[in-house]
């Protein structure tokens, strides 16, 4: 894995603020010095859950995305080690492995117009090359018998999240997507608005659920298309939140019986979110507080395999905004997992 970045001691150290009488949650989380066989060392750690970021926007840059998700995985271990650790938190079955490092990805892309077709082509065969280390982590992750929590990055991570599990099961896996985009967009070139639609083409997903589309930024012909596939189902942001058609408690409900048959990520775009910076950030979307009991709802269920948060952009200004909602919501999957 010459893409992994252990997280390390010295890392920890230099990001951990220490007060005296408070116990922190990363003075207890579990960290790898070194790592020979990622299978082998995993299998033998007494760890539930596995925290890997993928700091890159190749993907949200071939999708016409607006650039920043790779600030994302600082900003959010920064505030998730300064948190309390306590008999909610679960530090000690938690294993923050490291970053994969994509630097190399992002300096090719930064030299690339994204006005040019030929550019953004460019980018897009970067990210398929991108793929294949994801899906070896999530992969290897998810064959020792752990829960990866995958901090984004575009959402063309979901492609290797997606197949990386189903390699692990031997059998294609099913999501549902809290998302005001489908991101099943033709197979055109890999970007961050159509790692589903591939994974779905090659058979590594089963069922999908896009959990709040926005009706404004959906296109007839998909509206048309997800109708005649009884694989696929969704509802709207609108139906839910502004005509109340749809209850969302009951919604809920719908979404998990579509999904929970066999193992199932649970993929969180943060553009879904209200007023929360991200690569297609809107000013109408659920509430932090409705996305948090999303996750609580589906990572309850024992066949919830993964959670992946992604678009979300840090910079100087809004580091504490993200990095804190971030870690609101990888805690409120793995307290859902201890439950």
């Amino acid at each position: 894995m010459d893409k992994l970045v252990l997280f390390n001691n010295s890392e920890l150290n230099k990001l951990l603020n220490k007060r005296t009488g408070e116990s922190k949650f990363g003075e207890h989380v579990t960290l790898l010095a070194s790592i020979s066989n990622i299978y082998d060392e995993l299998k033998n750690l007494d760890v539930t859950h596995v925290i890997i970021g993928l700091p890159e926007d190749v993907g949200v840059f071939a999708n016409y995305g607006k650039s920043g998700t790779y600030n994302t995985w600082s900003a959010a271990i920064k505030f998730l080690i300064n948190i309390q650790n306590n008999e909610f938190t679960k530090a000690n079955k938690v294993l923050i492995l490291g970053h994969l490092d994509f630097s190399s990805e992002m300096l090719k892309v930064s030299t690339l117009d994204q006005s040019k077709k030929k550019d953004v082509l460019k980018a897009s065969k970067i990210v398929k090359k991108m793929d294949s280390y994801v899906t070896y982590i999530i992969e290897q992750i998810v064959s020792a018998g752990k829960k990866p929590i995958i901090i984004g990055g575009g959402h063309n991570n979901a492609y290797g999240n997606i197949k990386g599990s189903s390699l692990a099961y031997g059998f294609p896996i099913n999501v549902v997507n809290f998302d005001a985009h489908s991101d099943f967009r033709p197979e055109e070139g890999r970007h961050s608005g159509n790692g589903f639609s591939y994974a779905y083409a090659e058979g590594f997903l089963k069922n999908y659920f896009v959990f709040g589309l926005h009706e404004n930024y959906t296109s007839d012909s998909l509206f048309k298309s997800f109708s005649k596939i009884k694989s696929i189902q969704y509802n709207t942001f609108e139906s839910i939140e502004i005509r109340k058609d749809l209850k969302y408690k009951n919604e809920l409900q719908r979404a998990l019986e579509h999904v929970s048959g066999k193992p199932f990520g649970i993929e969180i775009d943060c553009d879904a979110i209200e007023n929360i910076s991200s690569s297609a950030m809107t000013p109408s979307g659920f509430s932090v507080n409705k996305t948090r009991s999303f996750i609580n709802f589906f990572a309850k269920n024992e066949n919830a395999c993964y959670l992946h948060i992604c678009e979300a952009i840090a910079n100087t200004e809004n580091e504490a905004q993200i990095g804190k909602l971030i870690t609101y919501l990888i805690t409120d999957f793995i307290k859902a997992h201890a439950d």
